[in-house]
């Protein structure tokens, strides 16, 4: 078959699934959230598609989303929960800030991408009202970034490393913001490999674990480095088996690194170096420049600030043009201090939503799926928070998506332990683990173990 019909081929099975996906979202509208996050995350219509990159299929999943919303009652108030409505709020504040951005007419575009992202998130919120929606919801994060992760990781393998690797395209089009990606993700690879109870599935999952850790490494991201090790670091301080996590943390971490080229470290030693780096000093003029911005404006910059006049007026050396490259700055450039202190807040509730689900676990012998979720988002936040500090993501909707999972798998976990106590004494047994939703029954503890 010829490279044209092949494309061809492809185009027409993506139409296909798309049309599937959309009819069975009309009726099931929590599907739609799934597809939603798979084709934002992972825009497989671009990767494996032609002339289906340019069709509006985000567009396309949110409308019959929204039509089979208004025709069912599988939903509930997304609002029950804090973090989301800090979230509306958040939202709501970049929206009233808009009219003042230093360039509005640039802004536009990109309002709207963040408005559609967290319009989406709140409706996936009111959509996923079980555990196994909840459990489809972390598969299809997962899969939408492993798959380049585990891609990448061969890749790298392949070639000792010395290729970056680039992601689909979006918010994750180049190797620093797909590595982000893969760190958010990599402990929800061990979430599922621990609730699992096949075990061809619990191997698959451990070496895509493996992979997708590779990938990230192999992407010459100093921020990714530095993400793995506090993520890695955070999970080895929480862990009760420190021993024997430490060796195979420490073995596996001298494989890796020993197949690097030299470019690779000379990469890395630049962050010791960072006084006689380009890039570093860029980001640090960047940084000021965003804090002079949001101390001169109440509601920030706007969704852009890396502009030549805004820089001569708030850059200690206005020639350095960079983007914030922090998510921290980004935010407090481009939305005041106001924004940073809301994006904080998400922050601080998520890993107060996580730890919750860890004391549910450890505290009820039936809820040890909750242990360890809210130990994995607590790894997970790690990760984004060290990685970010160097990348400006912070309207990547994967974060959002980890929020809404620590919110969820709280408000579940609640719901199932007043099932429980409602129930009668002999109908109170742990759930059978053939169920597919994972080992039930004990309290081993979060997956730190």
């Amino acid at each position: 078959m010829s490279r044209p019909e092949t494309v061809a081929v492809r185009d027409a099975l993506i139409l296909i699934l798309l049309v599937v996906g959309c009819a069975w979202t009309l009726r099931r509208p929590w599907i739609g959230a799934i597809l939603w996050t798979v084709v934002s995350l992972g825009s497989p219509h671009i990767y494996f598609g032609y002339a289906s990159a340019n069709w509006q299929v985000s567009m396309a999943i949110a409308l019959c989303t929204v039509v089979g919303l208004l025709f069912s009652r599988a939903w509930s108030n997304p609002f029950r929960h804090k973090v989301v409505i800090v979230y509306a709020v958040l939202m709501a504040w970049m929206t009233a800030g808009l009219p003042f951005s230093f360039v509005p007419e640039y802004c536009y575009d990109l309002w709207d991408r963040t408005f559609k992202i967290t319009l989406m998130l709140i409706i996936s919120v009111a959509l996923i009202d079980s555990r196994k929606k909840l459990e489809v919801f972390i598969w299809a994060n997962v899969i939408s970034i492993g798959f380049y992760g585990v891609k990448g990781g061969v890749y790298s393998i392949l070639s000792g490393g010395g290729s970056t690797v680039l992601g689909p395209g979006g918010f994750t089009a180049e190797n620093n913001a797909l590595a982000l990606a893969e760190i958010v993700v990599l402990p929800f690879l061990r979430y599922l490999q621990l609730q699992s109870p096949n075990k061809w599935v619990r191997w698959g999952l451990g070496v895509s674990l493996g992979l997708v850790a590779i990938s990230a490494l192999a992407s010459q991201s100093r921020g990714a480095l530095l993400g793995l090790m506090a993520m890695v670091g955070y999970f080895w301080v929480k862990s009760r088996k420190k021993l024997t996590w430490g060796v195979l943390i420490g073995l596996g971490a001298l494989l890796v690194l020993a197949f690097m080229p030299d470019e690779y470290w000379a990469r890395m030693n630049t962050i010791k170096e960072y006084q006689a780096d380009d890039s570093s000093q860029g980001r640090i003029n960047s940084w000021w420049a965003a804090f002079n911005i949001a101390n001169d404006n109440f509601t920030g910059g706007g969704f852009r600030t890396n502009i030549s006049w805004v820089y001569e007026r708030y850059a200690p050396n206005p020639r350095m043009l960079f983007v914030e490259h922090s998510i921290y700055f980004q935010m407090l450039g481009e939305f005041g201090w106001v924004g940073l202190f809301l994006f904080l807040s998400l922050g601080v509730l998520t890993w107060r939503n996580a730890q919750k689900l860890i004391n549910l676990g450890q505290q009820n012998p039936t809820l040890g799926w909750a242990s360890d979720l809210g130990a994995m988002v607590q790894v997970s936040m790690v990760g984004y928070g060290v990685t970010g500090a160097f990348l400006s993501l912070a309207l990547f909707d994967l974060p959002y998506n980890v929020m809404a999972i620590a919110a969820l798998g709280l408000w579940l976990a609640n719901q199932q332990l007043q099932a429980e106590v409602a129930a009668p004494p002999t109908e109170r047994l742990p759930s059978d683990p053939s169920t597919g939703l994972g080992p039930e029954g004990r309290n081993a503890g979060p997956a730190y173990r």
